[in-house]
């Protein structure tokens, strides 16, 4: 089985200024493709830590928090499913893209319910890991000041769009990055009904699926809602989407 993404094209994409601030670490337990993708996120401007365990990354992580995590899948002892799992359940909610040779929908959404945010299946070229890498840096970076974003008022919660900030009577509630790029979407559009692509478009989405959507939208209302099964805020449209109801 092939589990070394192609070698990165002798003409490489320029450096992109944006990139140089952030810190990847990359978890995998093949040594060859662990230091591929080293010095190729590394030539692209990044900082990049490099692990081969579940427990190397660890200890990594008890040093620092990362802007994203690329995370192999199928290793000895801990699996990056487990390894996500246990990172979400402890509020880390840095980007984490999984790698792996199994590519079927129903393991993308079996990592994206673990808490992943991407899903990229082996081989693969390294440039589309560049790409996947920036676009979700892009969604979990803080959105721009503004002053015409209204605070959003969900029972005892209140979402502060402009900061991606939701809070309660006990202090701020952790999101992940996508759920609160998803909230984020739908606070700037209150009572108003957004379809399954509009949402996986501005999150930029589309390559993973908009069942991806859905998974996004069930973990948001275990934050949000008194009784997720009966969603009185993030509420399903049949046939046509979802739509965020402020209210007491």
């Amino acid at each position: 089985m092939n589990r070394s993404p192609r070698p990165a094209s002798p003409t490489m994409p320029p450096r992109d200024p944006a990139n140089m601030d952030a810190h990847i670490v990359v978890v995998d337990d093949d040594p060859r493709l662990r230091r591929l993708l080293q010095r190729y996120l590394t030539e692209q401007g990044f900082r990049v830590s490099a692990a081969a365990s579940a427990h190397e990354a660890r200890q990594v992580l008890g040093f620092m928090q990362p802007d994203a995590l690329v995370l192999d899948i199928t290793m000895p002892g801990e699996n990056g499913l487990e390894l996500t799992r246990e990172l979400r359940n402890e509020g880390l909610d840095f980007p984490i893209l999984l790698l792996t040779a199994r590519g079927e929908p129903e393991d993308r959404i079996i990592g994206l319910e673990a808490g992943a945010d991407d899903y990229l299946g082996k081989p693969f070229e390294p440039r589309e890991l560049l790409l996947r890498l920036k676009a979700h840096l892009r969604r979990f970076a803080p959105p721009p000041p503004t002053n015409n974003l209204r605070i959003v008022r969900l029972g005892e919660l209140e979402f502060d769009p402009a900061r991606s900030l939701l809070s309660g009577r006990d202090g701020i509630v952790h999101l992940t990055g996508g759920e609160s790029a998803l909230l984020a979407v739908l606070a700037r559009h209150p009572n108003e009904v957004l379809s399954r692509h509009e949402i996986a478009q501005t999150l930029e989405m589309d390559e993973i699926g908009e069942r991806a959507v859905d998974v996004q939208v069930t973990r948001l209302r275990r934050r949000i809602e008194p009784d997720p099964r009966e969603p009185r805020f993030l509420q399903t449209v049949r046939g046509k989407g979802y739509v965020l109801k402020p209210g007491l």
